[in-house]
């Protein structure tokens, strides 16, 4: 009996096992299924794409992120590495190989600071006094968090095709920018007051910069950039931080953001690229900015960036160009943002620089002051003949003038979305 009764249970316990495996094969199977035919909005996965979505990205991150001789780590989470200056991305380019940075060239004569008091200029990287030793750059470090995060990780580091065409009413880039254009222009400088602008979408960014430009707005378009930026895509928070750009044919294939492709060449240990900017502006209380210019060495014909008190950050190699190897056709200053109108087809509000409208002027909207272009000899010359331009004014705004202290200055920016910018 007892035999019997073993036998039995021996036999229900198998039939439980089987019928838990058959179960757990059909539950299997049928989530097998329901992943191969996805629904309206399902995308199905592809193990092998995304290895080599992955494999790409860290072949990428190799190439960018230099060997270190030292590290330090920013309060804002960023990771600078300073990397021996020889050894910087600039030098994979092909015509770079085997250089090394190049000493400063003439600075342009004639100086708007002159009456001014020098404020300056911190990145948070450095606050607690630390810098990079002599003889290497500190560079922002990329993470595969940070191209992971980006729309295209393919165009990590660029700016979108579309943002090519000037007029922006319909490619969601809009401006407020005064500009001049019709002369040949070896350089441009400015002072600009740093902020913290809301940005509402992490595809959306905000920008405060000067445009140096030659060539068309379709295919060939050559343009040299610099200011600050909030761009939550880019570096994953809302710092305003210190950018650089450049391209030679219209955004499409060539250049990028800082030092994230080899072109823009460093020379110095105290700025980094990229790196969130410190202090910032406060709204009817303390104002902050600083100074950039950007102007074409006589001597070598490549574009040199200067930042706050006269600090030489580097420069653009000529050869990287077309039109701008011999000068600029258009300068521009002012503000961009992205409106991608992501939130039921109203428009963003993203903000502007301060996000307020430039009829508040000092110290609640954001400036541009002493705006001046280096002539053919090297001179720095106020701007004459400025046009001004605010792609949606009711969105953001610009108002331009002149004084003696201020030369030519300018307010912009703007909330964005509000009772008259639906």
């Amino acid at each position: 009996m007892a035999s019997s009764s073993s036998s039995s249970s021996s036999s229900c316990s198998c039939f439980v096992v089987l019928l838990l495996v058959f179960t757990s094969f059909s539950s299997v199977l049928s989530s097998s299924i329901s992943h191969q035919i996805p629904t309206k909005n399902q995308t199905l996965f592809h193990p092998a794409k995304e290895l080599k979505k992955l494999k790409h990205i860290r072949n990428y991150l190799r190439k960018i992120n230099k060997p270190p001789i030292k590290i330090i780590q920013s309060s804002d989470g960023d990771v600078i590495d300073c990397v021996l200056s020889h050894l910087q991305p600039a030098f994979d380019h092909p015509d770079l190989k085997g250089h090394s940075p190049l000493e400063p060239p003439e600075r342009p004569r004639g100086n708007s600071n002159s009456t001014e008091e020098a404020i300056e200029n911190f990145q948070l990287w450095s606050e607690s006094g630390e810098f990079c030793p002599e003889g290497t750059i500190p560079i922002r470090r990329t993470t595969e968090k940070d191209i992971y995060r980006a729309s295209s990780y393919r165009r990590y580091g660029r700016k979108p095709i579309k943002h090519v065409k000037r007029d922006s009413s319909g490619n969601g880039h809009e401006h407020a920018v005064v500009y001049v254009n019709g002369e040949q222009y070896y350089g441009a400088k400015a002072s600009l007051n740093i902020w913290a602008p809301r940005v509402t979408d992490q595809y959306e960014f905000s920008i405060s910069q000067i445009w140096v430009i030659s060539g068309s707005f379709e295919n060939d378009l050559n343009t040299i950039e610099a200011g600050w930026q909030v761009s939550p895509e880019l570096y994953g928070d809302n710092n305003p931080r210190f950018f650089t750009y450049w391209t030679t044919d219209a955004y499409q294939a060539t250049g990028c953001y800082n030092l994230l492709c080899s072109g823009f060449v460093q020379t110095n240990n105290r700025i980094a690229i990229g790196a969130a900017i410190s202090p910032i502006s406060s709204y009817r209380g303390k104002q902050f900015d600083i100074g950039l210019m950007v102007w074409k060495d006589p001597k070598h014909g490549h574009w040199w960036l200067e930042y706050g008190s006269g600090l030489l950050v580097g420069y653009w190699p000529a050869f990287l160009f077309s039109h701008l190897r011999s000068h600029a056709s258009m300068v521009q200053f002012g503000g961009e943002v992205v409106n991608s109108r992501s939130n039921s087809g109203f428009h963003t509000g993203t903000q502007m620089g301060s996000g307020h409208f430039a009829e508040e002027g000092f110290g609640k909207a954001s400036y541009f002051r002493n705006l001046q272009v280096v002539d053919w000899d090297n001179n720095l010359l106020p701007l004459t003949n400025l046009q001004v331009l605010a792609d949606h004014s009711d969105c953001y705004d610009i108002r331009q003038t002149t004084n003696n202290v201020w030369g030519t200055y300018f307010y912009y920016g703007g909330p964005g979305r509000n009772v008259k910018c639906p």
